[in-house]
């Protein structure tokens, strides 16, 4: 797969240990990123099951290159959306099972994207959330409401999957 420069994937031991923690609600999953990138998460979602993926990318270039990689991968239930995530999510509500939310290191973008998440529609009861943020970023920006699932450091990186409320 072909990257942009500038754009920092998701390290690979992160990314597998993430999949790790999805294995059980992975298949037959619709996953929304929000910060696609590279493409990555959504592509493995893609290959271990997932029923659907959106990937939300507002850099014109990266959104292209998301296009063209799907289809050289021939990728299906994958759809690009070129737009800046805040405004995606200002859109009608589409509920997902699993949110990836991974933006720019250096942006403070977890936390209005985190509630605008949480204020409904956007996550299936007890859905799953992503963030993957500095490591020394604590607490994490998120709701309240949310439940800490999982959590893990690699480097500088922080990585946490939380639970959305059951109701």
């Amino acid at each position: 797969m072909l990257t942009q420069q500038g754009l920092r994937p998701t390290p690979d031991r992160v990314r597998e240990t993430l999949f790790n923690w999805l294995a059980p609600v992975i298949d037959g999953a619709r996953c929304l990123d929000l910060f696609a990138g590279t493409g990555a998460l959504c592509l493995e979602a893609l290959s271990r099951g997932a029923a659907e993926v959106v990937m939300v990318e507002r850099a014109a270039q990266v959104a292209e290159q998301l296009r063209r990689n799907l289809a050289t991968l021939k990728a299906q239930g994958a759809s690009v959306v070129e737009t800046d995530a805040a405004a995606y999510l200002q859109r009608a509500p589409e509920p997902f099972d699993i949110i990836f939310l991974d933006p720019p290191f250096a942006s403070t973008l977890i936390e209005g994207c985190a509630a605008a998440i949480a204020r409904g529609g956007w996550l299936v009861p007890s859905g799953l959330v992503y963030v993957e943020a500095p490591a020394a970023m604590q607490p994490l920006p998120v709701p309240p409401t949310w439940e800490l699932a999982k959590s893990k450091r690699a480097g500088q990186v922080g990585y946490h999957l939380l639970r959305a409320p059951a109701a």
